[in-house]
């Protein structure tokens, strides 16, 4: 087995989900997972095929985030899976349920606007997502002052009341 790396190209604050499926009614379903949780979203979705005509099939509502996800997902190259590119000012926590509850949705690997790099393994057969590097080490533990200020951000924008 051959190991790669593959770095997810994107814009530094854009937001993704990276995922595997089993089936290619996944492109359809997550697409109209997300018009349902979200109105108006704009995003791009390209999925890997791993039998018949092995495509890279495709949705989504925005031209540049569809064709950024075929190049990352051509990039990876592994079977089943998928990445969802979401537009600035839409993130993750708004959909992220919604596209765990689409059926064909086996797992998530992340969902991050970090810089990621995918651990790719090849085979004879293909190729598989076996784990991501989301974002970088940590530097240390929070403090009473971080935990203030982590407090402070959610409910400043919105995620924790009180």
């Amino acid at each position: 087995m051959e190991l790669t790396v593959v770095p997810i190209e994107k814009p530094e604050t854009l937001n993704f989900i990276l995922g595997q499926s089993h089936f290619i009614k996944t492109v359809e379903d997550i697409h109209e997972a997300l018009v349902t949780a979200v109105p108006g979203i704009r995003f791009g979705l390209a999925f890997c095929e791993a039998s018949g005509k092995r495509l890279i099939r495709w949705t989504g509502t925005d031209d540049a985030l569809i064709e950024l996800a075929q190049r990352n997902a051509q990039a990876i190259g592994a079977g089943h899976c998928f990445i969802l590119f979401l537009a600035e000012g839409f993130y993750p926590i708004n959909v992220l349920k919604a596209v765990q509850a689409v059926p064909e949705v086996c797992r998530i690997f992340c969902a991050t606007a970090n810089p990621t790099q995918v651990v790719v393994g090849e085979t004879d057969q293909g190729r598989a997502i076996l784990g991501v590097v989301d974002g970088f080490p940590p530097l240390g533990v929070e403090g009473p002052e971080e935990i203030a200020w982590r407090k402070e951000f959610l409910r400043t924008i919105g995620y924790k009341v009180g």
